[in-house]
């Protein structure tokens, strides 16, 4: 694989690889050939009706999708029933997921399949996609049922990427969630030193990427989300399981990269921490 045409080290994107996600593979299952009905996204583009999350069971991406190296797989939760479309795990879905997908897939050499994935929390499924992405988890109440699935995923070598939540009153939420997922690890901060911030691109600064609404003038904070953060949740080996960036928005700069009135310095940092993430998340 060619990171942005420089000499890389050997990746395993694969579902069934090295990142050693419990049980992934089942006897001669290829996680990656996936055969399993398409998403009721595929129309999702039309909203004809409010999507729920029963609608996404199962979730797994078409057959036509064959072997591929990676899939942008987004958590489905409960809670956060807010939105008309699907719940606050919706949030700008599917458009964010397509466009990074189409920027990553220039930007590395790299064989992504190029539409949404979603999977519940709870659906066995999980574990065949090694990297999962949640936002606004300051609505996130999970169910028991939820909470387990999740736990197993991260113990099991699975990685999450947490975005799009702001201030302390989300915070204090995500907090209570994964005290429920994770009570014996710690969230902490991750240092600027950290590989994390130098995988592929070189991260010197943690920017604050707001919606498009605020990138236009005006405070990119929302509510008292003043300060951007990068934290973590490793395991006893050092493993980083969970990149959880806090007062900032992420996601909203995939959706409205092509946007001329969306500035180009936050879609930069938000595609580049993301490389980032992607890229060690599949290689350790």
């Amino acid at each position: 694989m060619n990171l942005g045409g420089r000499r890389g080290r050997q990746l395993c994107f694969g579902m069934c690889c090295a990142v050693g996600i419990g049980l992934a593979c089942e006897g001669s299952w290829v996680a990656a050939r996936v055969n399993s009905s398409a998403p009721a996204s595929e129309t999702g583009a039309q909203r004809p009706r409010v999507i729920t999350r029963e609608d996404f069971r199962p979730t797994l991406v078409a057959p036509s999708a064959g072997a591929r190296e990676f899939f942008f797989t987004r958590a489905i939760y409960s809670g956060g029933g807010r939105r008309f479309y699907g719940g606050s795990w919706a949030t700008d879905y599917p458009k964010a997921d397509r466009q990074f997908l189409t920027i990553l897939n220039r930007l590395i050499d790299l064989d992504a399949y190029e539409g949404e994935n979603a999977v519940a929390l709870d659906d066995p499924a999980l574990r065949r996609f090694p990297f999962l992405y949640a936002l606004e988890v300051g609505y996130m109440q999970m169910t028991e049922s939820e909470v387990r699935g999740l736990r197993d995923y991260l113990l099991a070598g699975g990685f999450l990427m947490i975005d799009d939540f702001w201030g302390t009153w989300d915070w204090d939420n995500l907090e209570r969630e994964f005290q429920r997922v994770l009570p014996e690890y710690p969230i902490v901060e991750i240092p600027l030193e950290h590989p994390l911030f130098h995988t592929v691109y070189k991260i010197d600064e943690i920017r604050q990427v707001p919606s498009i609404y605020r990138a236009q003038g005006g405070p990119t904070w929302q509510r008292d989300g003043y300060v951007p953060r990068v934290r973590g949740i490793f395991d006893p080996g050092g493993r980083l399981m969970v990149v959880i960036n806090w007062n900032t928005d992420i996601g909203d700069a995939w959706e409205w990269a092509e946007s001329p009135y969306y500035p180009l310095e936050y879609s930069t940092y938000a595609i580049e921490i993301t490389v980032n993430i992607i890229t060690y998340a599949m290689s350790h």
